[in-house]
């Protein structure tokens, strides 16, 4: 299940990367493509993430939780920068920053995890 959305993940972050990258070339302001961008790599970035923690071969309650915590910083931090790109609607701007502290949450979480399950195997 994890892997499947995982893969879902990264090939929507493909699409909207080349989507901003030629339909919305001619669209958005160079300011608004910026942001586009943005949004696009840190997507990517963490759809790669996602992928390398469902690959796992054990799964525990620590790297799940990490793994809960990147998909929807993906979707808040790089939704929002979406919707603020293409509608120009500055509010949903709020949202960017709630997706950062969840996407530093899930790398943090994930640290904590892989410390932990490296100090019980001795």
């Amino acid at each position: 299940m994890k892997l499947g959305v995982s893969a879902l993940v990264g090939a929507l972050a493909v699409v909207f990367g080349a989507f901003g990258a030629h339909a919305l070339k001619s669209v958005l302001t160079p300011d608004a493509i910026a942001v586009w961008n943005t949004g696009a790599h840190y997507h990517l970035l963490h759809a790669v993430l996602l992928v390398s923690i469902a690959f796992q071969k054990e799964s525990y309650r620590g790297r799940d939780r990490a793994w809960s915590l990147l998909l929807a910083g993906i979707v808040l931090f790089s939704g929002s920068l979406y919707v603020l790109a293409w509608s120009g609607i500055r509010i949903v701007g709020a949202v960017t920053p709630v997706g950062g502290v969840l996407l530093i949450a899930g790398w943090l979480q994930l640290g904590v995890s892989g410390w932990r399950a490296r100090k019980n195997r001795g």
